[in-house]
């Protein structure tokens, strides 16, 4: 059967668990992602002549299963590698970073040998990993990706820098314009690409393919790198391992004096680093990186950003991930700022939500440089996207909302209120060369502010009701049903109660109207999509299912007056996350098999087998009010004093055991005729509720025979008619309608508290105060308190 993504995921972080405590996550990813990347290759090229990648006897996964129990399997296993690496002149150095037979870090003895057996196990029970993915998805990578960020998390400050959260890489990728590479000749660069995974997701956006170019100055991590770009079907990226700063590999051909220029560049630096210039002197630089100036001596950020530059083509565009000093600091910083900005290079800053980053948890930016187009460059285009996040565990996450919100009004360059502009080179210039967003753009929510003569003089401001316009456009004759006109200019009155606010906006014509809208809306979505998702089957391509289903939602949402379209596609993004994608590798795999985890059973059940589902349910009625009667009497009697206060056992409970006891004692007792009546009548209702519960469990376990025996006979168009109506659509549309119940509790609980806000004027609640001070006084001079 075809592995779930998320299972696959779960299974592949289970294997972390075998080597914790013997070391920290920037060292345990090593191993685990040597072993995979042996497994992924094992299953993928052993046995094939003429293969990518040669596996030799002697050099498989395979191999190392044999190990399991051994001895000397961290040894062996080292041999093992070592005679893969020897065969493959690209993995030399590569995956022979981690030392298996390392007895500091695996244990010694017989606890190295317990550790690696079982982590050799967890990956010899996965499935084929070459096999396991469906066209044009590229499972295994995503698993990589997967653990990469997992131990980026798990790594700590400052150990966490070898990977760019994927959400910000694709926004990288999609603002320089990825998607526009028209041959595999164009050239992209990272000169700290670390694991290689801001490289790769740019690299994704071409449909084309794009040339890969790398530097990483941690040996480790340049492995780690040239291990994705395999598993990533990029096997001929160039990645070297060395400082880019102080010993730049990618050079002009025949020049050591120039750098080599790329079409496209992409890097996440590290923040600040403070040893930016050992090993070579920046004032005396051969490949004139620095002319605009020299960064300041602890500080690096600028010294990446001028590298960057140097290593772009004059028609080249590239984006970095900086820290927000770069925007406004000043000195040496403020010159090379300056003149950064005179030549135009650069497009736009994209401010970014903080604590979204594994080494830091300051906030960033995105500088978008595009030097094809500088010398026309009149403005910069800003975004301040600090709001747009959602918190995951001890980090900051973007979602899939906050992505395409981003690259949308980048690439559109669109002017929204409180989130972007375009600010021109003058306003810049007049500011100092100072490009603090905060400068430029308010991102701040409108305070919202009391009116004192409404406190003083009651109704509800003409201003506060004419900041809801968006909502009377769509409701004009709503608003004149809810106010009227006040006494006094410029104020208002509530038509209706503050209780029947919310009755009154749901049975209004003009919202009835508009969730009608609405709801055609998501009927146009779905009788647009449901034939291409009844066509899915062994083969289909889930990623481009997705974009397809979200990006019409997207489409089909814009003209939704009130919804914020991004928040209907976040809605199909995220039940794709959490369910929909797991259905639809399973289909790719295995076709519209009728099993538990496709077809849930409960769908079964609620689409064939629903008169039984009611009489269990009136089963389970009958039970619930018998177990109420035994509650009220367990209320009423059992306290002190109480007739059945003394049929309590040991544990304070009443049962069955426990008051037969009691009968017992009271057998004969003529004073106990109340309290043997109680407690026979407390028996008969126990019977009652155990009866009821007998006959529950048999019409339950009756009714999953009967299921189970369905699942045998339901055909290919029952299985696509459960999972695409009852499971997915019937999911998407109760989402849709969460939308419609929060524009109505917007509506309803801004006007509610208008109206409790100034329901009572000063003065009325003034002399209300007085009254009962007058009273409280009265009542103290009756009892002698006077004063």
């Amino acid at each position: 059967m075809a592995i779930k993504k998320s299972e696959l995921y779960s299974s592949l972080w289970k294997s972390c668990d075998a080597l914790r405590g013997g070391m920290d996550a920037s060292q345990y990813k090593d191993y685990i992602l040597v072993l995979l990347f042996v497994k992924y290759i094992s299953d993928k090229y052993a046995g094939q002549p003429h293969a990518l990648i040669e596996v030799p006897t002697g050099g498989s996964f395979a191999d190392m299963v044999a190990l399991k129990g051994k001895v000397d399997i961290g040894d062996k296993i080292n041999t093992i590698i070592f005679k893969l690496a020897e065969a493959n002149a690209n993995l030399k150095g590569v995956i022979t970073v981690a030392d298996f037979n390392d007895p500091d870090k695996l244990g010694k003895g017989k606890e190295m040998q317990d550790r690696l057996s079982s982590l050799v196990a967890i990956f010899d029970d996965m499935l084929d990993l070459g096999k396991n993915r469906a066209e044009g998805d590229d499972l295994l990578g995503d698993a990589y990706e997967y653990l990469m960020r997992h131990f980026a998390t798990e790594s700590g400050k400052s150990k966490g820098q070898f990977y760019t959260p994927s959400e910000v890489s694709r926004i990288m990728a999609k603002v320089i314009g990825m998607n526009n590479v028209s041959n595999q000749a164009q050239t992209i660069y990272d000169p700290a690409c670390g694991s290689g995974s801001l490289l790769l997701k740019a690299a994704d956006e071409s449909s084309v393919g794009i040339t890969i170019y790398g530097q990483e100055m941690d040996n480790a991590t340049a492995a780690l790198a040239k291990m994705n770009m395999i598993l990533h079907n990029h096997p001929t990226a160039e990645i070297h391992q060395d400082n880019s700063l102080s010993s730049p590999y990618w050079k002009a051909e025949g020049d050591d004096t120039s750098l080599k220029t790329f079409d496209f560049a992409v890097a996440n630096p590290p923040f600040s680093t403070k040893a930016w210039s050992n090993g070579f002197n920046p004032y005396h630089d051969v490949f004139g990186r620095f002319e605009d100036g020299v960064p300041p001596d602890k500080n690096g950020d600028y010294a990446f950003l001028l590298h960057i530059l140097r290593s772009l083509k004059s028609t080249g565009r590239g984006a970095v991930i900086l820290p927000h000093g770069v925007l406004f600091r000043g000195n040496a910083e403020a010159t090379m700022r300056t003149n950064i900005v005179r030549r135009g290079y650069i497009k736009g800053i994209i401010g970014l939500p903080p604590n979204l980053f594994y080494g830091t948890s300051i906030p960033a930016c995105i500088l978008v440089l595009d030097k094809g187009k500088a010398a026309g460059r009149t403005g910069i285009f800003m975004i301040d996207a600090s709001k747009g996040f959602v918190k995951d565990g001890n980090k900051n996450r973007l979602r899939h909302q906050d992505i395409h919100k981003i690259v949308d009004v980048f690439n559109k360059q669109l002017e929204l209120p409180r989130y972007s502009r375009m600010v021109s080179l003058e306003e810049i210039a007049r500011n100092e060369y100072n490009l603090n967003i905060p400068r430029y753009i308010d991102s701040s929510e409108a305070e919202d502010l009391h009116d004192i003569a409404a406190h003083l003089l009651g109704g509800i401001p003409d201003r506060d009701i004419d900041a809801l316009t968006s909502y009377w456009q769509v409701f004009p004759a709503l608003q004149h049903q809810l106010f009227a006109t006040g006494p006094r200019t410029g104020y208002s009155q509530l038509r209706v109660e503050a209780a029947q606010v919310k009755p009154t906006i749901l049975t209004h014509s003009e919202f009835v109207a508009y969730t009608r809208t609405i709801t055609m809306l998501f009927e146009q979505w779905q009788a647009r999509n449901t034939p291409a998702l009844q066509r899915l089957g062994v083969g289909c391509h889930p990623k481009q299912v997705i974009a397809e289903l979200a990006e019409d939602a997207l489409y089909i949402f814009g003209s939704a007056k009130l919804l914020d379209k991004y928040d209907v596609y976040q809605h199909v993004m995220s039940y794709w996350s959490e369910t929909m994608q797991d259905d639809v590798y399973m289909i790719a795999l295995d076709g519209w098999k009728a099993n538990g985890e496709l077809v849930p059973m409960q769908l079964v059940i609620n689409r064939y087998f629903a008169s039984e589902r009611q009489a269990i349910e009136q089963l389970e009625a009958v039970r619930e009010a018998v177990t109420r009667q035994l509650e009220e009497l367990d209320e009423e009697h059992s306290g002190e004093g109480g007739l059945l206060e003394e049929a309590k056992n040991d544990k304070g409970k009443i049962t069955k055991g426990s008051i037969h006891l009691r009968l017992k004692d009271i057998l004969t007792d003529p004073d106990a005729l109340d309290e043997r009546g109680m407690l026979n009548r407390y028996l008969d209702w126990l019977e009652q509720e155990g009866e009821a519960g007998r006959r529950i469990k048999k019409a339950q376990k009756d009714l999953e025979l009967r299921v189970a025996a369905r699942y045998t006979t339901l055909t290919e168009a029952e299985v696509k008619t459960l999972v695409i109506d009852d499971k997915w659509l019937a999911t998407l549309g109760t989402d849709i309608q969460s939308e419609l119940n929060r524009v109505t509790q917007a509506l309803t609980g801004r006007i509610q508290q208008l109206a409790e806000r100034y329901a009572t004027p000063l003065p009325k609640l003034t002399r209300e105060v007085e009254i009962l001070s007058s009273k409280v006084e009265a009542h103290l001079k009756t009892m002698g308190f006077a004063w």
